[in-house]
């Protein structure tokens, strides 16, 4: 079987680990001959480089694994780039998050006025890593899952529209593995559809690989539970804030019983009690900061400690197993199908073909190939449509470095409450992201 060369570009950031494990828990369907971190922040990067470069020695000596600043070493001689940054860091993220919280309007990484100023700032760090990529490696793919992935894709769209850029989010994977655990199935015996835009769409059909459709056994926990089950609370491993978001997916659902809704839906449909709900002072950013961020870098520090992974290994990252999947899919063309993030033309057929939207594809050696998913419901459509103008109105003044463009998204976002909020939240978002957008005009 071909060996591949892949690029982690995000190298410092704390899911490199988790998916570098994954990768070698995979390497018998995707054999590996080289592994390369890349991130502008060294001394970040290099404290989980130097760990790995220790765990890649004992578990898979026949990898060269390299961690570097270098972009011309890190993109050099790649099949692909797997790109998961994080422009600001969590610090910047911490900002997105509390600054709006002074408006009355909550903060969130990838929604409202926080999703919006961490889209801003991450246009320029995804399109300088493809054309790194680009001159280096003009083969390569790149497989974005760097957040918010919605800003992302649309920027892909209209100023790298012939790179070859796959956008994908973990988000309907990581529902799907509830709803697997709801019916008493693993996530790979499942096929879906569904419609929407990226953290913001619905599931139409939850069906086995027989054909046996599970929608309404979904539907009837969820109308009671959400999508939080008990093997989640057992286990632990999810934080609060994420416990209180599954079981918020009851109310969703109870907006439109037709369709199982992504959870992320509640910044959209809820903002007050998003908002209610939020402590000013410890946010998702800190939770994360004390938590995975913490015990990420101190396992690393510890295996560079001891110079020895033995016994102290990283957790796979199950959620970026998807990442293999794609991945095998355009290298094998194995025609496997996933959810995307790709232009519309027709997979909508009542949505603009231009819009950025998040549906089944089927995924092969050219790339993905939208499954059509056919008219939607006036409510949805009406939704999405407002959704996906903010988000082209967002691309749009990082483009023409509008001022005003950038103050009519943050208005027609449903996350806040008049133009005038969104005036004083806008002048107060680029006074904290100077260095980091564009100038505005």
């Amino acid at each position: 079987m071909k060996q591949f060369s892949v690029s982690i570009a995000g190298g410092g950031s704390t899911f490199t680990p988790g998916i570098v494990m994954m990768l070698l828990d995979n390497a018998d369907r995707f054999p590996l001959r080289k592994l390369t971190l890349y991130d502008n922040d060294g001394d970040r990067q290099g404290i989980l480089g130097d760990a790995l470069a220790i765990m890649m020695k004992e578990q898979a000596p026949n990898v060269e694994f390299v961690h570097t600043t270098d972009p011309e070493v890190a993109f050099t001689d790649i099949d692909f780039c797997m790109a998961h940054i994080r422009v600001g860091k969590y610090e910047m993220r911490e900002v997105d998050e509390k600054l709006p919280l002074k408006h009355g309007v909550f903060g969130q990484e990838t929604c409202g006025p926080g999703g919006i100023a961490y889209g801003m700032r991450s246009i320029t760090g995804m399109l300088e890593i493809i054309d790194y990529m680009e001159k280096y490696s003009p083969d390569a793919w790149m497989l974005n899952y760097s957040n918010p992935a919605a800003i992302v894709a649309e920027a892909c769209r209209v100023l790298r529209p012939d790179s070859k850029v796959l956008n994908i989010c973990d988000m309907p994977v990581g529902t799907l593995r509830r709803m697997s655990q709801i019916i008493g199935k693993e996530p790979k015996d499942l096929e879906v559809s569904y419609f929407g835009l990226n953290h913001f769409g619905w599931w139409t059909s939850v069906k086995d690989k027989e054909g046996h459709e599970y929608i309404d056994d979904i539907r009837e926990y969820v109308s009671k539970n959400g999508y939080l089950t008990q093997v989640e609370v057992d286990t632990q491993h999810t934080d609060p804030s994420w416990q209180d978001t599954h079981k918020k997916a009851k109310d969703i659902y109870a907006i439109d019983p037709r369709f199982l809704p992504n959870t992320y839906l509640k910044y959209y449909f809820y903002p007050d009690y998003v908002y209610d709900s939020m402590n000013p002072e410890y946010t998702r950013a800190n939770e994360v900061m004390a938590g995975r961020e913490k015990r990420v870098f101190d396992q690393a520090k510890e295996i560079t400690k001891r110079g020895t992974a033995d016994g102290i290994g990283f957790e796979i990252d199950a959620h970026a197993s998807f990442i293999v999947d794609l991945a095998r899919a355009i290298a094998f063309n194995t025609h496997e199908r996933m959810l995307l993030i790709v232009e519309n033309n027709g997979a909508i057929t009542n949505f603009p073909d231009d819009a950025m939207v998040e549906v089944p594809c089927i995924v092969g050696v050219d790339g993905p190939e939208a499954i059509v998913q056919g008219k939607i419901p006036n409510f949805e459509q009406a939704l999405m449509f407002q959704q996906v103008t903010v988000e082209k109105l967002v691309v749009e003044a990082y483009v023409e470095g509008s001022y005003q463009k950038l103050w009519q998204a943050l208005t027609l976002s449903k996350t806040v409450p008049s133009a005038k909020v969104a005036k004083d939240l806008l002048d107060d978002l680029i006074e904290a992201n100077k260095g980091y957008w564009p100038e505005l005009k």
